[in-house]
């Protein structure tokens, strides 16, 4: 009884003192922007830990103790405002607060530095405001998406799509070459040699707090752009000190199911240290020819992360946020691939093919920001990110017409890249109407291929097997390693002009300097083995170590039961190399004017002095060409112009006109020879920069914060488009070439996204529906004669028609989602459904009566759900390609369309837990 009463003493005295509190309630507002609602911004009473943030509609309640108190509002990227109230016991107070922004913003203007945002509701928020036309996808929408890096989330974004196999993107049709990435503002160097860009799949969301695609083109960009500019802004912390840990696991059912196979001396951890042999007259090699099993092919993962504020006297504050992850993941892809000649004839039938890939990524970041006061800001970012893949692939192919045996191929290799980018920032405001935005980086890129084994056998009639002995070539050892080196700068100001009646600057000049310098270190070597077989010796396919080792080793040319090691120079060990060089120096000027309260231009002109080099070493012997041929020196002016009207509050009219240039990648012009089983690349260093003229009108409407209907056409004129195309080789290689004199691309695009179903009560449920989709046509002309009077006879092609859609150009692509969500209480889930689709694409032109091979269009669905449980837990599961799409490839022959290229991926299944330890 004394226990009851007790209880209930107990909880009448804590219901009194829960009543005896005030209330402060309000609504956060962004001062600059014509008092907008500022969603999600922060409010705290000073000096202790009791806090709240704002809600998608700027609105915040927080109870306090009754007496005078000082709140203190702020929101990043915002001057900290604090405010003293006093508040009685059981009594609502109403305080509405304005925010003014620390950078540079005008009514109705552009925001020159978009503020970090990461909620859907905030980022539509800087969409509609914007004079330029651009998008972004922050972190709420990548885990509502069950997006995992920044190559997965560009592709929800209306126009773009990702090509299977290869980690480039498409922006309405246009491929790697025509794009550019940046970081924080920054350009970042591209760390695999088949790409002028760094791979987005390295940058994990754990990093990401929102990714930027500018489809059309302002000054601040680097002229290098024809298709779309990425640019990764990293995590900063906001808020209370945060430290989560999350674990993960998850499969590919047909790795799982498979016999999986992995390259010997394949490090779980993604680091290797292979060292390349000094010697051929010494079996130097560590690691077995002959792959491995793995018994367990189970994906894993393992994060933590971390951020808190420090504050010191006279509003200054540093913060820090850092992570650290690690993944792996198994895939297994089982399916056939053919070569086709003129006359639809099948050269080589890989008529079962088994392709393993085990992969790695470790990622490291560190994020130092320090706000000296209110006007001086200055960041230091560090990242590092280590990926690997090792992978085994082996083709089953019949010999030759006429001969009953079989033929054997298997290629394993390991990669490792390794970058490293390291960012000072700064941000001052010397005075109401200047400003400087600065910012230096320096990056590095180590991306190696520490071992590449190709091994070529014979079946026999009997079953076993021997050594293909046709060529030096046939069984070898490869090691590659590219050394990159960037700098980059920038220097911007931005002044406040044409003060108006209203005490407000209707306009503002941007000027300043960007700069980018990076070079390119690349060698290869290549073992042969010359197997001098003795007569009735056969080998196990799966143990060729007890051939190939040490002791077989033999430095007598053909003697039977050995073999001896040359090089791809003989028995030289110099190495294949080029070595690249880019500078690029810019000037920049922009003029943003506020006309009106409906009206806002822009009018900017950027001059870039470009220089581009290229030595090489090589085994394209093209004694005619010299490094000069492959030179580009130019100047390019650039000028851009965009229009803004405002229809309504929630509508917008948009246009934007420019010129840009594109320039091609490193390894499109150096004359290597890029080997894989089936399929070779040549590079071309004739090959000139394109010009493009861009033509983009969108209409956007925003019917609430977290809606948007979207709808726009746009257009492209390219001068000297560059392409991909099968040369008149035995090799069945690929080269790149001016293909014709110009070529367009037009098109129109959509996106809705829009709430079906939302109760505004205390759980805050909502069912909505987002689609977007892009619709065009695209037309190169194909001029065979030209290509060859451009590279002097030296490549040789033969258009199979006189005009061709372009590489890469799909005409449909599509991307839709269907998410459930409750934002309120304990129990907190999100779950998605989420589609993307692209339609048929050329994947390389045809030539010499050779068809076009083309990509197959692909239906991809996803499923995806993320619960948050007492602000402690979030459980997440993810099944990803649920349809396991067929991924082909067709050559249009004249006899009709032949599969080149056909395999399934499976599904992948994943399960993560996050835990909040404070």
């Amino acid at each position: 009884m004394k226990l009851k009463f007790s209880l209930i003493a107990l909880f009448i005295f804590a219901l009194g003192f829960a009543q005896n509190k005030g209330t402060i309630t309000g609504t956060i507002t962004d001062k600059d922007m014509n008092n907008e609602t500022l969603p999600f911004a922060s409010v705290a009473v000073k000096g202790t830990p009791n806090g709240t943030n704002a809600d998608e509609n700027g609105k915040y309640s927080l109870s306090v103790q009754p007496g005078t108190v000082t709140l203190v509002f702020g929101f990043l990227g915002y001057e900290t405002k604090e405010v003293q109230v006093t508040v009685k016991a059981n009594e609502t107070k109403v305080l509405n607060q304005a925010l003014a922004s620390t950078s540079v913003q005008l009514e109705d203007v552009v925001i020159e530095k978009t503020v970090n945002r990461e909620k859907e509701t905030a980022l539509l928020m800087d969409q509609k405001n914007a004079a330029i036309i651009k998008q972004s996808i922050g972190a709420q929408e990548l885990t509502r998406k069950g997006v995992s890096d920044a190559a997965q989330a560009v592709t929800k974004v209306t126009g773009i799509s990702k090509q299977e196999g290869n980690s480039g993107i498409f922006v309405r049709g246009l491929g790697d070459r025509y794009n550019s990435t940046m970081l924080n503002g920054l350009p970042l160097p591209s760390n695999e040699p088949e790409n002028k860009n760094v791979a987005l799949n390295l940058f994990s969301t754990d990093i990401i707090q929102s990714v930027g695609i500018s489809k059309t083109y302002d000054v601040s960009q680097y002229g290098d752009m024809g298709g779309a500019n990425v640019d990764i802004i990293s995590k900063e912390h906001t808020g209370n000190g945060k430290l989560n840990v999350k674990i993960g696991s998850g499969l590919n059912n047909q790795a799982f199911d498979s016999n999986f196979k992995m390259a010997d001396g394949a490090n779980k951890s993604g680091f290797y240290n292979v060292n390349t042999p000094t010697s051929t007259k010494e079996y130097q090699f560590g690691t077995k020819w002959s792959p491995v099993t793995e018994s367990n092919p189970v994906n894993g993962s393992f994060g933590i992360s971390g951020g808190k504020n420090f504050n010191f006297k006279d509003d200054s504050r540093f913060s820090v946020f850092a992570t650290a992850n690690y993944g792996n993941g198994y895939t297994y892809k089982k399916g056939s691939q053919k070569n086709v000649t003129a006359n639809d004839e099948v050269s080589t039938d890989y008529y079962n093919v088994n392709k393993y890939e085990f992969s790695t990524k470790t990622t490291l970041m560190a994020n130092l920001a320090y706000k000296l006061d209110a006007k001086n800001t200055i960041k230091l970012n560090s990242i590092f990110v280590n990926a690997s893949k090792s992978t085994v692939g082996e083709y089953d192919t019949y010999l030759g017409q006429g001969d009953a045996r079989y033929e054997f191929n298997r290629q394993t290799l390991t990669q490792q890249n390794k970058l490293f980018v390291n960012q000072l920032l700064g941000k001052h405001d010397y005075s109401e109407r200047l400003d400087i935005d600065w910012g230096a980086s320096y990056s590095t890129v180590n991306a190696d291929m520490p071992d590449r084994i190709t091994n070529n056998l014979v079946r026999q009639d009997s079953g076993l097997y021997t050594f293909n002995t046709a060529a030096p070539t046939t069984n070898n050892r490869y090691f590659q390693y590219i050394d990159e080196k960037e700098y980059a700068f920038k220097a911007i100001g931005n002044l406040k002009v044409l003060k108006g009646e209203d005490e407000l600057y209707k306009g503002k000049l941007s000027f300043g300097y960007n700069g980018r310098i990076k070079s390119r270190d690349f060698e290869a070597t290549q073992f042969n083995f010359r197997v001098g077989q003795a007569e009735n010796q056969f080998i196990d396919k799966n143990n060729l170590d007890s051939f190939l080792n040490a002791s077989n080793q033999s430095l007598t040319q053909n003697v039977p039961g050995t073999f001896y090691i040359t090089t791809s120079r003989l028995q030289s060990l110099k190495p294949f190399t080029y070595n690249a060089d880019l500078s690029v120096h810019s000037g920049l000027a922009n003029f943003e004017h506020n006309l009106s309260d409906k009206l806002t231009y822009t009018v900017g002109l950027r001059a870039e002095k470009v220089l581009q080099e290229l030595k090489w070493d090589t085994n394209i012997p093209l004694t005619a060409v010299t490094p000069d041929d492959a030179k580009i020196d130019k100047v390019y002016i650039l000028p851009a112009a965009t229009l803004k009207y405002s229809v309504t509050e929630k509508s917008n009219l948009r246009a934007a006109l420019s010129k840009t240039y594109t320039l091609p990648q490193f390894k499109e012009k150096a004359p290597f020879r890029y080997e894989g089983i089936g399929e070779n690349s040549v590079g071309n260093p004739f090959l000139k920069a394109s010009d493009n003229y861009n033509v983009d009108f969108k209409w956007e409407m925003f019917p609430e914060n977290d809606e948007v209907y979207s709808a726009g056409v746009f257009g492209k004129y390219i001068n000297n488009p560059i392409s991909q195309v099968l040369l008149n080789s035995a090799l069945n290689d690929n080269t790149f070439v001016n293909a014709g004199k110009s070529a367009y691309v037009a098109g129109i695009e959509f996106e809705m996204k829009k709430n079906i179903w939302k109760v505004d009560d205390v759980t805050k449920q909502t069912l909505s529906f987002g689609i977007n989709g892009t619709l065009m046509y695209s037309h190169q002309e194909l001029d065979s004669k030209k290509v060859a009077q451009e590279t002097n006879g030296t490549l040789s092609v033969n258009f199979n028609d006189s005009s061709d859609a372009l590489q890469g150009a799909s005409p449909l692509l599509l991307n839709a989602d269907l998410t459930y969500r409750i934002e309120s209480g304990m129990f907190r889930p999100t779950v998605s459904v989420v589609g993307n689709y692209f339609h048929d694409r050329i994947y390389s032109l045809g030539s010499f009566d050779r068809g076009n091979i083309v990509e197959k269009g692909i239906m991809m669905l996803n499923f995806v759900s993320n619960t948050t449980i007492n602000e402690k837990w979030t459980l997440g599961l993810t099944v990803e390609n649920i349809l396991n799409s067929r991924i082909r490839r067709v050559q249009e022959n004249q006899s009709g369309d032949i599969t080149t290229y056909n395999y399934k991926a499976g599904s992948d299944f994943s399960l993560s837990i996050k835990y909040s330890i404070f």
